[in-house]
């Protein structure tokens, strides 16, 4: 993910544990690449998600955040 200038975002994902890391996961049990510079976190639930984290994430030096969790409806953590 370099642009011709030849930066590099570092992007920080924080990722559901029961639908998108186990997506990357499989990814990566399945030896598909995603870029190197790309970091995921795994939650238990990204609904519960501290904003203070993604602040965090950024004040460490991340160029971008991104946020996935299950597919509307699909929630563990719902009643």
């Amino acid at each position: 993910m370099t642009n011709e200038n030849g930066f590099e975002p570092l992007i920080i994902g924080f990722t559901c544990n029961w639908c998108s890391y186990r997506a990357a996961d499989l990814a990566g049990i399945s030896r598909q690449k995603y870029p190197a510079n790309v970091r995921l976190i795994r939650l238990m639930c990204s609904g519960r998600l501290d904003p203070a984290f993604v602040l965090k994430a950024f004040a460490g030096g991340a160029d971008g955040v991104m946020i996935t969790g299950c597919h509307p409806g699909e929630c563990h953590y719902l009643e």
